[in-house]
């Protein structure tokens, strides 16, 4: 019998284990650093109640905070080439999409749902920046063209979270078409009239800000979101100038009419529900 495989390391890996579940409990708040006890952040729709920072929000939790009866149907995106372009930095790209695939359980930064608000109907694609900064690569893509002709088939609302970082460097010029890409299916979407709403949470920056999400008819955002293409140390060190102060803050933007509305975590259904009810014809 081999003491230290058979009875030592069971117990560190118990402890371990113990660690890390006592570990969840807390969330600490990116903007004031408070430790949060994790459930009361999920039961405040992960909005920290001392600053009123809003944290990065499970895909899941989200759309159960907008659907009615947390209803709602996954609409299957087709699969596409993994690594076109057998890329490799440090590691395969395969093998870093692998890996965060098993820690997320899910394939990629983009899920599409259909399901109903109040009385409407609504399509819904979100990104989820967990997975590779919500990178855009030609999955991203499909789901947003899945997401606009889904919306058009059964003739409803189109509503898009926005969460990136950009093009996904792995898949270089295959990601940068994405862009005109998923502005032609949300352009043949539009031919329906009917309402494609825009929610940008922070971050969304590079190739996502600067194609299908600014297209919308509305263009809402979470308080604090940071939006622009670069990032602001990118461009002040380009342009060698300080910046204003909250420079591609949601506030910002609203300030300068680039987008239309901040809304709060919690008042979001309600404000959606507002608008639907003002924009689609009965």
């Amino acid at each position: 019998m081999n003491w230290l495989t058979n009875f030592v390391k069971p117990k560190l890996n118990a402890i371990k284990s113990k660690l890390i579940k006592k570990d969840n409990l807390w969330t600490k708040c990116n903007n004031c650093q408070q430790m949060i006890f994790t459930k009361e952040l999920k039961e405040n729709l992960f909005v920290c109640d001392n600053c009123n920072f809003h944290l990065n929000m499970p895909v899941t939790d989200r759309l159960d905070s907008i659907y009615d009866d947390k209803k709602y149907e996954e609409v299957v995106v087709e699969k596409v080439i993994d690594d076109p372009l057998k890329f490799k930095d440090k590691i395969k790209y395969i093998d870093r999409l692998n890996k965060v695939r098993k820690q997320l359980n899910t394939n990629d930064s983009i899920k599409v749902v259909k399901g109903k608000i109040d009385s409407f109907k609504l399509v819904t694609a979100i990104m989820d920046f967990k997975f590779m900064g919500g990178s855009m690569g030609m999955q991203v893509g499909e789901g947003i063209v899945k997401a606009a002709e889904e919306a058009k088939k059964i003739k409803c609302p189109l509503l898009i979270i926005a969460s990136s970082g950009g093009a996904r460097m792995q898949e270089g010029i295959l990601a940068l078409m994405q862009m005109p890409r998923t502005i032609a299916a949300i352009e043949n979407f539009k031919e329906l009239n009917l309402p494609y709403i825009v929610l940008f949470t922070n971050p969304t920056t590079g190739g996502v800000s600067a194609s299908f999400t600014m297209i919308g008819d509305i263009l809402l955002a979470e308080p604090g979101a940071l939006i622009g293409f670069a990032g602001p140390r990118v461009i002040k060190k380009t342009v060698n100038q300080d910046l204003p102060e909250n420079f591609q803050k949601s506030e910002f933007l609203l300030e300068h009419g680039m987008i239309d509305l901040i809304i709060e975590r919690e008042n979001f259904k309600n404000k959606l529900t507002l608008l639907l009810k003002h924009l689609i014809k009965n």
